[in-house]
């Protein structure tokens, strides 16, 4: 009690202004005061922002409890004073982790506070504690379904973030809160299509499952046309001149149905989809794995389900529990689709050290795979496990046997003789399950096979197993008049034991009394009245039921009903042979990979597949538009009105051209490009027009310079005017060292042609010269073609931006494969020898110039050569074998080459932000040709212009993990500016970003596809050291580009 003394003595006298009093007196204010109104004022004193009264708040609550006093009024305010702090502490892991034990507190009464904490860490900088609240939100909803409203706005929220790390946990508390909002997931499809390669396993595998339900209910069915097809083979591709005449009947109609239905065309974003999920099965994760394959399977066409067995092998020599899981998986694929699996058949043989319920799904997918063509194979299989010492796994292939001898109608008798001979083996359980098979057997050919049920009837002294002696006595009493004089003896030894057996066969000595009675009552009348008087006393009710209902079918009495004139009917009538299937062949219905799959049962949260729509909802609701601010500011606006002057349709056009027609061009180039954008890259459109702007300036400030160089001028505002209305003069200098002379001749006239065009419309223009002012001379530092003679006027640049100038290009003498050190001027890359192609040899090289049909795609000029003696007729691009994501836009069909003769055809490739190779065909009339581009790290990205303080601005965003860093050291011929940025833009298409330090260089750019930041900054220190940076949310792309670049520099 001492320590209460202390406590009232900090807070004795007056009370501070917005301070609670406190009495003077020990007793009054201590820590075990019996007045309990004074704890009114705690809450009071945990809400102020002094840290004193907060304490001892603390410590009387502490004391409270100590006493046993209910404090649980109290616990948010605590909850709230523990965890704000750390929420908004500057560490992400401690604001996570803060968030994360919040949300861990199973009390209803701090929901208010959870909610607030969520709704604030779903803005957070960080994408951890984004993704910590995204987890945060099922916890929230299972400890309160009423905040069910606000968390959807925090949900949807969520999944508008770009982020791999945020996307699995946000669709993950998707599923859990309101998995019928499907709706939330119109404008996040595409994007969580193109995210789904870069999200964590976890985060894979729920996206793929939300992903197969989300199809289900948006595409119609891949397979609707082939199931009309099966239905009606015949009327939907014949018909019969008289069956016309007769006029149309009900099957005529049903067969005129089929035709008038519109053909199947896949959606675009459910050929997205598979395209993007394809890759994810060379995944390491097995659950990964299993995610696509059911998505395939539910959702592919029947042509391309194909492609998963493979991973599903290949998940074979994984441990055995991620063996049971795949192989239930296949067991019930194999059912439907069993020609995907049947190349594989060696690999479900089964091993020794195989467990058993390993053993039993194998079996499972062997019997499934069997066919006329492999049972041969299979049978022998079958023969060397009946010798196995595990005795489930051998009556399981016993059941294997006759299953395959149901399937199969010409082993049939081949099955039948060998399960008779098992019949003499010394382990009674396999003789009581082979006797178990020959009686469903049987039942298909019973009057072929009367030797056989007399062997079976001698084995009732022997076998035991109470299955196996009820089989055996149906089949006598079933066919009883193949076997005349034995199945009344067997009727007797039974009824010396009738009291002893199991009651299965007790109920199975009853059908065989009565059968025989009908049949043979001289021999059998007294012994079926002995059987049934037994029955009558029997312990079992079912028993002693039967024997009443029976005696009163089969024996005549003055009672008798209608019924005992039918008995005969009703016991021998003729009964179908029964059908043996897979216990897996209703398991479908199930959505593969889940647990309610795997235990054939509806387990619960399990969501049903949804069946396939009839008609194709309206796709329209998937696009994404970009926000009007989001385009361009006022001055882009300007440039993009100048862009089109120097368009590739411009420079045919001519100088006579209105200048008012180019806002429409742009416009049309704009909704162009707004409907190219379908493959889910419609969240990156603003960076991607405002990459194609920069570029369009940087050809422009090098035409320009051109011009000033060749009219001597002195003035800079010229030269700026130049930057902003320049033709691009990209396309020249590419030709330069990748088509012929004649080409560079031509391309170059047709430069001068737009370079007039550029002075007789921009000259009267008064509006363009502020916005030349403000671009100054920056903007010349970033590119300039090598055609560009050294410049000599000092009054136009100074000396060392002309060194800046003469180490950076655009052109193809840049492009080399990333794997050798860079050659300036060796721009070609073979694509197809003269001695492969026969005569035809085709070169490569990419231009980096926008392509003109999709800004998405890498331009690529592809040159022919016919060094045969024949002309080549037909060049075309035949059918590619893409990876997923990527596309090609083919370039026009050359009708004709002659002998000698030399072109140049254009093609663009997305490449999906990835090295992957591009495979295709070039096809002439008479040849195809296999051929593969792959692209270099640094040609999937275009340069972006910006200042100094964006870039640092930028970088700032990007740390972290999408920053990778490595040390170098330069050697002695890289070590001036001129080298260094040749370099650099040899390796990567970047725009150099001017730069305050000498020993810094600083360049950016963008991918092509989706768009993502690439910064690259080096930063050269004396003896050679240097540190290169590269920040960029594509990680991979990042790493490869570091590597490069190094390997480019250190050469």
């Amino acid at each position: 009690m001492s320590a209460a003394p202390a406590y009232s003595e900090d807070k004795g006298g007056s009370a501070g202004p917005g301070e609670p009093e406190y009495g003077h007196d020990p007793a009054s204010g201590g820590i075990f005061s019996s007045d309990y109104k004074r704890h009114d004022d705690l809450k009071e004193m945990l809400d102020t922002n002094k840290d004193s009264l907060k304490l001892e708040a603390m410590k009387r609550i502490v004391a409270m409890i100590a006493r046993g006093k209910n404090a649980s009024d109290l616990f948010p305010a605590v909850v709230k004073n523990v965890a704000c702090k750390n929420i908004e502490d500057p560490n992400q892991l401690i604001r996570a982790s803060a968030l994360r034990v919040l949300s861990s507190i199973r009390v209803p009464i701090i929901v208010p506070i959870m909610m607030l904490a969520i709704k604030e860490a779903a803005s957070d900088m960080s994408p951890y504690v984004r993704k910590t609240a995204a987890h945060a939100i099922p916890k929230l909803y299972s400890l309160d379904s009423d905040q069910k409203d606000q968390l959807i706005e925090v949900i949807e929220k969520l999944l508008a973030d770009k982020t791999t790390l945020v996307a699995g946990s946000v669709v993950m508390a998707f599923e859990e809160v309101c998995p019928e909002r499907i709706d939330l997931i119109h404008k996040n499809y595409r994007k969580l299509c193109n995210l789904l390669i870069d999200v964590e396993e976890w985060g894979q595998v729920v996206i793929i499952s939300m992903l197969t339900r989300y199809a289900r209910t948006q595409f119609l069915s891949p397979t609707q046309n082939e199931s009309l097809l099966e239905e009606n083979p015949e009327k939907a591709f014949y018909g019969s001149e008289e069956d016309e005449a007769k006029g149309p009947g009900p099957e005529e109609a049903a067969a005129t149905a089929l035709p008038s239905r519109k053909p199947y065309v896949m959606d675009p974003d459910h050929r997205l989809l598979l395209r993007n999920t394809k890759p994810l099965l060379q995944s390491r994760s097995a659950a990964v794995v299993m995610a696509v394959a059911q998505l395939y399977f539910h959702l592919a066409p029947k042509a391309e389900v194909g492609v998963i067995a493979k991973a599903l092998v290949r998940l074979l020599r994984s441990h055995s529990e991620v063996q049971y899981v795949v192989l239930q998986n296949v067991a019930t694929m194999s059912i439907k689709r069993r020609g995907m699996f049947e190349p594989y058949l060696k690999s479900f043989y089964i091993r020794s050290t195989d467990p058993t319920q390993i053993k039993v799904l194998k079996l499972e997918v062997l019997t499934n795979l069997a066919n006329e063509t492999n049972i041969p194979t299979v049978l022998r299989e079958f023969q060397t496990y009946i010798r196995s010492m595990d005795k489930d796994f051998v009556a399981a292939t016993i059941q294997a046997i006759g299953r395959c001898a149901t399937n199969i109608g010409r082993v049939r008798d081949t099955c039948l003789n060998g399960l008779v001979q098992l019949l003499s083996n010394r382990d009674e359980l396999v003789v009581a399950e082979s006797v178990v098979v020959i009686k469903k057997l049987l039942q298909m050919q019973p009057a072929q096979h009367g030797e056989i049920i007399k062997h079976l009837a001698k084995l009732t002294d022997n076998i035991q197993v109470p299955m196996a002696r009820a089989s055996i006595l149906w089949l006598i009493g079933e066919y009883c008049e193949h076997v005349p004089r034995i199945a009344p003896d067997v009727l007797r030894k039974m009824a010396k034991s009738f009291t002893a057996e199991e009651d299965i066969v007790k109920l199975q000595v009853i059908n065989l009394a009565a059968k025989l009675y009908l049949t043979n009552s001289k021999q059998t009348k007294l012994l079926t009245q002995y059987v049934l008087s037994l029955a009558k006393y029997d312990q079992n009710y079912d028993i002693r039921d039967r024997a009443r209902f029976t005696r009163q079918l089969i024996v005549p009495s003055e009672q008798g009903g209608a019924l005992s004139r039918h008995a005969k009917k009703l016991f021998l009538a003729p009964k179908p042979a029964p059908v043996l299937e897979s216990s897996f062949k209703d398991r479908d219905h199930f959505q593969l990979g889940s647990l309610s799959h795997l235990l054939n049962a509806k387990a619960t949260g399990y969501q049903e597949l949804p069946d396939w729509p009839e008609e194709a909802p309206d796709p329209s609701v998937r696009n994404v538009e970009v926000p009007e601010w989001t385009k361009c500011s006022n001055r882009e606006k300007r440039k993009e009105k100048e862009k089109p002057f120097y368009s590739d349709s411009e420079g045919e056009s001519g100088p006579t051209e209105s200048a008012d027609s180019n806002p429409e061009s742009d416009s049309e180039s704009d909704s162009k490009s707004s409907s190219e954008s379908s493959s889910g890259e419609s969240s990156s459109e603003s960076d991607n027009e405002d990459e194609d702007e920069e570029k369009g300036r940087s050809s422009e400030s090098e035409q320009s310079e051109e011009e000033g160089e060749r009219k001597k001028t002195k003035k800079r505002k010229k030269v700026a005017e130049g930057h902003r209305a320049g033709s691009s003069s990209d396309e020249g200098s590419d030709s330069s060292s990748s088509s012929s002379e004649s080409e560079v001749t031509s391309e170059s006239e047709e430069e001068q042609v737009e370079a007039t065009s550029w002075r007789r419309k921009t000259a009267p223009s008064s509006k363009s010269a502020p916005a030349a002012k403000e671009i100054s001379l920056l903007d010349l530092e970033d590119f300039t073609p090598p055609s560009v003679q050294a410049v000599s006027s000092p009054t136009i640049v100074s000396t060392s931006l002309v060194t800046d100038l003469e180490g950076l290009t655009l052109t193809d003498s840049s492009l080399v494969p990333s794997l050798l050190s860079p050659v300036p001027g060796a721009g070609r890359q073979e694509l197809l020898h003269r001695v492969a192609g026969e005569g035809l040899a085709v070169d490569y090289a990419f231009s980096r110039q926008p392509f003109p049909a999709d800004r998405h795609m890498v331009s690529v000029h592809i040159h022919f050569s016919n060094s045969s003696e024949n002309p080549i007729k037909g060049l075309r691009v035949g059918a590619p074998k893409l990876p997923a994501g990527i596309s090609i836009q083919e370039f026009p069909e050359i009708e004709s080459l002659a002998p000698g003769e030399s072109t140049t055809a254009v093609m663009g490739i997305n490449f999906c932000d990835s090295t992957q190779a591009a495979n295709f065909q070039l096809c002439t009339q008479t040849r195809q040709f296999y051929v593969s581009i792959q692209p270099p790290v640094g040609e999937l990205m275009s340069p972006v212009f910006m200042s100094e303080n964006e870039f640092k601005k930028e970088q700032g965003k990007l740390t972290g993990m999408n920053e990778i860093t490595e040390k170098l050291t330069l050697p002695d011929t890289c070590r001036s500016d001129h080298i260094v940025v040749q370099k650099v833009t040899t390796t990567a298409n970047l725009g150099r970003v001017p730069c305050g330090t000498s020993d810094e260089y600083r360049f950016a750019g963008r991918t092509l596809t989706s768009g993502s930041l690439v910064l690259l900054t080096l930063d050269a220190r004396p003896a050679g050291a240097a540190q290169l940076t590269v920040n960029s949310e594509k990680m991979v792309i990042g790493t490869m580009l570091v590597k490069d670049v190094i390997q480019t520099l250190t050469q």
